[in-house]
């Protein structure tokens, strides 16, 4: 039997909606009821009802091992999709505790329960870091611990170090590494809030770019690689590299909606997120713009999908859909 961690996250829940279409029965970890109904509903959205009901719900969490020892009875394969995503540097701890020390729990105990693969959704932030003159980044790219890295990229670089432990320790392990993930039933968390923002007539754009990817795509690949013999590796998942305006343009184009009229400069963005962090600190209020993330607009780093792309390594031939379609369909989604 197969378990998903994160199953009321995007990737999760996507991943969930494919592996039911095969499989017989699916547990899933859960930590409140609420939660589920995430999850549910985007099963409905794609007219999949019956499957949902393949899905063995356990409630549990990543860094209680009792409960986790409960989910695990029975376990063959194991995709680990749940994680924290937070630029707050106030999450500081519990990005560390969810992250590496939650992924340490699942590795621990797969190797216990003598899982036959392990599948962790990692993040293009654990990749490594371009020297000068360079541009493009890959799986191979070596991590810089000179460099300024958000809490988010550091516990995620640390959850793959457990990872790798387990894999020494004889775990056949996979790790992806998506860019943004575009996906439909999650427009008002994560990546999704491209949408809603947009949607409500967001005026402020930048140049920098990152790697963007389906959902669909993201899942499909892990499964793939799962039912593979590849092990020992790691993946960069990523369609397309395109700049924050254009994505912004085309989301905007596709809700009919007026596209951001104004470029945020770097030195606007550095009174915004000291703004914000003045705000943060003498009325309590979560952080939205940290120094790490308004940086990250103004990248232009571009990531690489080759290895992915080469049937040697991967064993695949995949083609990844492009963006444009990805919005189109995501917005198709919420009616």
């Amino acid at each position: 039997m197969i378990l998903v961690t994160g199953g009321t996250g995007l990737v999760g829940a996507h991943l969930l909606l494919q592996v039911t279409a095969s499989e017989s029965q699916v547990r899933a970890l859960f930590r409140t009821e609420k939660s589920i109904a995430k999850t549910k509903a985007l099963f409905q959205r794609y007219d999949k009802e019956a499957q949902f009901e393949k899905i063995q719900w356990v409630q549990g969490d990543i860094i209680d091992i009792p409960s986790l020892e409960k989910a695990f009875s029975g376990i063959t394969y194991v995709y680990h999709c749940a994680a924290l995503i937070s630029y707050d540097p106030k999450d500081e701890d519990r990005l560390r505790k969810i992250n590496i020390e939650g992924t340490a729990n699942m590795v621990n105990l797969s190797l216990d329960f003598g899982i036959q693969k392990f599948c962790h959704v990692s993040s293009i932030a654990a990749l490594g870091d371009v020297k000068p003159n360079e541009t493009t980044i890959n799986e191979t790219t070596e991590w810089n611990p000179e460099v300024f890295h958000s809490d988010y990229a550091i516990s995620k670089y640390g959850a793959e170090m457990e990872i790798w432990r387990g894999q020494q320790e004889g775990l056949n392990v996979i790790i992806v590494n998506p860019g943004v993930i575009f996906g439909a039933g999650f427009n008002h968390q994560g990546s999704g809030v491209f949408f809603s923002k947009v949607k409500k007539g967001f005026p402020f754009y930048t140049h920098g770019s990152t790697g963007f990817v389906s959902v669909t795509d993201v899942v499909t690949v892990m499964i793939a690689l799962m039912n593979s013999s590849v092990s020992g590796e790691r993946f960069a998942l990523v369609a397309e590299n395109l700049t924050f305006k254009e994505v912004i343009y085309e989301i905007a184009k596709h809700y009919g909606v007026k596209p951001p009229t104004f470029e945020a400069k770097p030195w606007l963005l550095a009174i915004a997120w000291r703004l914000d962090w003045l705000t943060s600190t003498f009325f309590g209020t979560k952080r939205r713009l940290s120094k790490y993330s308004a940086n990250a607009l103004f990248s232009t780093d571009m990531i690489s999908n080759q290895k992915i792309k080469n049937p040697e390594i991967s064993g695949l031939h995949f083609d990844f859909q492009n963006i444009t379609e990805v919005i189109q369909e995501v917005i198709n989604k919420e009616s």
